[in-house]
């Protein structure tokens, strides 16, 4: 079965997007012994914290046409396969090698483009 997302579920995919980025960079922060690692990696979640607050400044922005479903999804199935996706393809919780910067920045890497 295919989908037609609207910009809102799109916008609720980045915002999702953005809070497992967030998280991936917080706990590899937590996971590193390095002083700078651990400070550019809460520098990286910030910039994930940050665009998710443009996501959702611009889903706020949305006209209730651009909000409208363009498919009849009587149970916001939609809506959960963007969850679904947002919280399996990117970020999701997987070990993280904290073994060096290269192992994290390329488990990073691997997870927002699979």
């Amino acid at each position: 079965m295919s989908y037609d997302f609207n910009a809102d579920d799109v916008l609720e995919m980045a915002e999702q997007l953005e809070t497992n980025g967030g998280k991936f960079y917080r706990t590899a922060a937590d996971s590193t012994s390095d002083p700078s690692n651990k400070a550019f990696l809460l520098e990286l979640a910030a910039m994930e914290d940050q665009h998710e607050k443009t996501f959702v400044a611009m889903r706020a922005e949305l006209s209730e046409k651009e909000k409208e479903s363009t498919i009849f999804d009587p149970n916001g199935e939609a809506g959960m396969y963007l969850r679904a996706l947002a919280d399996t393809r990117v970020f999701f919780e997987k070990e993280i090698d904290v073994t060096s910067m290269k192992a994290i920045l390329k488990s990073a890497r691997l997870m927002s483009h699979p």
